[in-house]
This record gives C-alpha cells, structure tokens and sequence, in this order.
C-alpha cells in the first residue's frame, strides 16, 4: 500500500492546517467583542475542531501518527492574526476570511493526491465543510464594510 503513506502524509497536511485554524480562532475570540462576531467565530472554531478530530481518526484507522501541531502554518497565523489583533475587529475577521481561503485552496490543490477512502472522506466531508466556514466569514466580512 504505497499510497497509503502518501495519503497520510496528506492527511497530516490537512490535519496541520486544522489545527493552525483552531489556534487562530482561539486568539481571535480574545479580541472580539460584538455578540455577532464572537458567535460566528465559536462556531467556525467548533466545525475546525470538528475536523481536527475526524483527520485524526482517519489517519490512525489508516496506520498513521497524526501531526500534534500546526508546524509552519502555526507560526504563519500567529503573525497574521497578531496584526490582525492590533487593528480591531474587521481585521481579527478579515485575517480569519484569509485563513479559510488558505485552507480552502489547500484542500482543493491536495485532494487529488489522495486515493480511495480517503479521497472520498477529503471530498465529501472535509472540503464542505471548509467550504461552509469558508463561506460563514466571507459573509461576516462583507456585513462588516
């Protein structure tokens, strides 16, 4: 099965993203302060831990170890949300909007590395759901300018 440790390797990049998600969501709830904004920020935080979770089940069912951070991306949100953090809210929102179009682009650029079962649970879970939260801050971002 050479391409289930290609697989999971994939798995594990996405897994990273996820995780780097939960941690930028987490920092920008400290900063929010509308109702509006916190809701839709816990909500997305929850369908990215929502992910985190299902990648990690995937990957041991499949043999692997699931990444326990987010490695680089980690420290690339961190930057980008700390600016973000400094000017207020239509920023923390905007910088998380960047985020969900990183990881959308991620998961549509890597899916088709993927093989069997796990292209199917990439395809049909994974990027609609990305493509819901995606979707949930464009639109907080445009009610916001």
């Amino acid at each position: 099965m050479a391409n289930t440790g290609k697989d999971v390797d994939t798995l594990n990049s996405f897994l990273r993203g996820e995780i780097s998600a939960v941690e930028t969501y987490r920092k920008a709830m400290g900063h929010v302060s509308d109702d509006r904004i916190r809701t839709a920020i816990d909500e997305c935080q929850h369908d990215h831990e929502h992910r985190v979770e299902e990648l990690k089940d995937r990957i041991r069912k499949m043999g692997g170890e699931p990444a326990e951070d987010s490695g680089l991306w980690g420290s690339f949100s961190k930057l980008v949300q700390g600016g973000a953090n400094a000017l207020g809210e239509k920023a923390a929102v905007q910088a998380l909007e960047e985020g969900e179009d990183h990881g959308l682009n991620d998961y549509q650029r890597d899916l088709d590395q993927l093989h069997g079962e796990a292209r199917r649970f990439a395809r049909m879970e994974l990027l609609p759901a990305q493509k819901r939260t995606h979707e949930r801050m464009s639109r907080l971002k445009r009610t916001l300018h």
